[in-house]
C-alpha cells in the first residue's frame, strides 16, 4: 500500500495520519476536508471562542511545522460527493477523483435542523469554527438568545451567553435537560444549575415555527406560547455524515458499520470518530461515540487496523466526555442510561460537588462527577474494569 486517503479534516482524521506515520507508513497521505481549515479543536467553540476569550488561531491542533512533518497533502474546501469502491476513488463535489489504496472515513457528523426551518437571519447551528465566529459576532449586539435543545452543546451555549450577560431562554422537549441520558436525579441538578444562573427554561415543549421579517423575531412553541428572540442557536443533535456513501456498498446504519478493529465490510476501508459505529469489546455493544477522546483514540486505532488488518488489536474504548458550565466541570465515563440505578457516592448535589455512580445488571456502568476531577479518575478506572456496582458503591472495589 503506497497511498492512503483520509476523508475528513477532523481530529480523528488528523490522529489517523499521525498513527500511520508513527507505525512506519512512508507512502502518500491525502486528507480531504469540506472546510477551508486544517483540523481544529471543537470543545472551545461553545465556550472560549463563542464569547471571544480565544482568537480563532488558538483552536488549531498543530503548528504549520508539525503539519509539514506529517507529510500530508491537503485537499481543503472540497466535499466528498460519493465513493466509487470498484475504482477505489473518492469523487469530490467539483468532479475531481482522488484514488486510494487505503481509505479512512472520518467525516464526522452534521447538525440536525429544525423540522420547520425558516430562511431567517439570526438562526445558527454550532458545529464549525465559522459557526462559532458568526455567533460571536452576533453577541456583540446584545441579542435576546433562544437556545433550542438542552443537550451538552445547548447547555454550554446557554451558559456562555449568560456569562456574557445576555438574556437566554432554553427550549427542550423533555421535561428536564439531559433526562434521557442522565436520569431524573442528575437531570434535576442540571436544571437547577441553569435556573439559578438566570436561564429561562421552557421544558416539555417543541418549536413549532420561527417568525420574523427577514430576521428571526420570535419562536412559536408547540403549546402556542411565544419566545421573543434576536438570535437562535439550534442544538438538537447530529446525524453521522454518510450521505456521500449511499450506494457505495458500505454497510451503513446510524453511521459506518465497523467490526471491533474499525474495519468496514469493504477491504481496505476503515472508519473513525463521530461517523463510525463499531463493535466495542469493552461493553460488547455496537456503538457510535461523539466525544473528543474517542476521536483521538479511534483515529489511531483505525490507522493501525488499515496497516495490520486482522493482526491489529481490537478497539476497546470506555466513553468519556466533559462539559464546562458556569462554575461546574462535569466529567462522565461509561454509558449512563436514564433507567440505571443511581447512587450519589460522594459529595452533595446541592453544592454542585459530587460523584454519582450508575449501575446496570449488577455492574458499574458509568460515573458522573461534578467538580471532583481527582476522585473521578479513580472511578473511571473502575468503570473500565467493569466492577460490581455494589462493591463500587460500598467502596470495596480496588481504587475507590
Amino acid at each position: 500500500m503506497q497511498k492512503v486517503v483520509i476523508v475528513g479534516a477532523s481530529l480523528a482524521g488528523l490522529r489517523a495520519a499521525g498513527a500511520l506515520r508513527k507505525h512506519g507508513f512512508d507512502g502518500r497521505v491525502v486528507i480531504i476536508g469540506d472546510e477551508a481549515h486544517v483540523p481544529y479543536d471543537r470543545p472551545p467553540l461553545s465556550k472560549q471562542v463563542l464569547v471571544g476569550q480565544w482568537p480563532a488561531s488558538k483552536v488549531y491542533f498543530n503548528a504549520r511545522e508539525d503539519h509539514a512533518a506529517l507529510g500530508v497533502d491537503w485537499v481543503l474546501g472540497r466535499r466528498a460527493q460519493n465513493l466509487a469502491v470498484a475504482e477505489r476513488a473518492v469523487v469530490l463535489d467539483d468532479g475531481q477523483r482522488v484514488d486510494y489504496e487505503g481509505l479512512v472515513i472520518a467525516t464526522g457528523a452534521t447538525p440536525r435542523a429544525l423540522a420547520n426551518p425558516a430562511a431567517l437571519r439570526g438562526v445558527y447551528t454550532l458545529r464549525t469554527l465559522d459557526d462559532a465566529l458568526a455567533i460571536h459576532g452576533e453577541l456583540a449586539k446584545q441579542p435576546r438568545v433562544a437556545v433550542v435543545g438542552a443537550g451538552f452543546i445547548g447547555l454550554e451555549v446557554a451558559a456562555s451567553c449568560r456569562k456574557h450577560g445576555l438574556a437566554v431562554t432554553l427550549i427542550e422537549p423533555q421535561r428536564m435537560p439531559l433526562l434521557g441520558l442522565l436520569g431524573p436525579v442528575l437531570a434535576e441538578a442540571i436544571q437547577r444549575l441553569h435556573f439559578e444562573q438566570g436561564v429561562q427554561l421552557r421544558l416539555g415543549v417543541m418549536v413549532d415555527r420561527l417568525e420574523g421579517r427577514g430576521r428571526v423575531e420570535r419562536l412559536v412553541l408547540s403549546d402556542g406560547s411565544q419566545v421573543e428572540a434576536d438570535l437562535v442557536v439550534v442544538g438538537i443533535g447530529v446525524i453521522p455524515e454518510t450521505r456521500w456513501l449511499e450506494g457505495s456498498g458500505l454497510d451503513l446504519g446510524d453511521g459506518v458499520l465497523c467490526d471491533a478493529r474499525c474495519a468496514t465490510n469493504v477491504p481496505g476501508i476503515v472508519a473513525a470518530g463521530d461517523v463510525a459505529r463499531w463493535h466495542n469489546v469493552w461493553s460488547g455493544e455496537s456503538m457510535r461515540v461523539e466525544h473528543w477522546s474517542n476521536a483521538v483514540e479511534q483515529g489511531q486505532a483505525a490507522a493501525v487496523s488499515l496497516l495490520l488488518g486482522a493482526a491489529a488489536p481490537e478497539y476497546a474504548h470506555v466513553p468519556y466526555f466533559w462539559s464546562d458550565q458556569y462554575h461546574v466541570k462535569l466529567q462522565c465515563a461509561g454509558r449512563p442510561r436514564a433507567d440505571d440505578s443511581v447512587v450519589i457516592r460522594e459529595g452533595d448535589i446541592a453544592t454542585d460537588t459530587y460523584v454519582a455512580l450508575y449501575g446496570r445488571r449488577g455492574q458499574l456502568a458509568a460515573v458522573l462527577a461534578s467538580n471532583r476531577p481527582a476522585r473521578f479518575l479513580r472511578y473511571r478506572k473502575l468503570v473500565a474494569q467493569r466492577v460490581s456496582f455494589d462493591d463500587a458503591c460500598a467502596g470495596k472495589a480496588s481504587g475507590a
